[in-house]
């Protein structure tokens, strides 16, 4: 019972041609915090600049383990996807001197609370 009333609120959410998109990139690397930082604070401008992102979040997941990554938000999949061809996008491995490929993740968000 309780699905069939979620499912019949969700039908109060019109459909837009552009989704949210949410984009979880996670990398190990051998640079101390306050390295990553600063790289952060340096790129910054470029990654303000990006048409589409909403916002981009820099997390710490284990920094024992040297594990770190970035939470994307973007305003379209068209959005993400131009960024992952950019040149900007290429020069993350080795701003972050990544060890190892990064894993990359991608969501959509089907509903919105806020």
């Amino acid at each position: 019972m309780v699905h069939q009333d979620l499912a019949s609120e969700t039908n109060h959410f019109p459909a837009t041609k552009k989704q949210t998109i949410i984009q979880f990139f996670r990398m190990k690397s051998n640079l101390p915090e306050e390295d990553i930082l600063k790289i952060g604070l340096e790129r910054k401008p470029s990654f303000v600049a990006i048409e589409g992102l909403l916002q981009k979040y820099y997390v710490r997941i284990n920094a024992d383990a040297g594990e770190y990554g970035g939470i994307y938000v973007w305003d379209s999949e068209e959005s993400m996807s131009a960024f992952q061809n950019s040149e900007l996008a290429k020069t993350i491995a080795q701003a972050y001197q990544i060890d190892g490929g990064p894993t990359v993740e991608s969501f959509e968000v089907i509903l919105k609370l806020r």
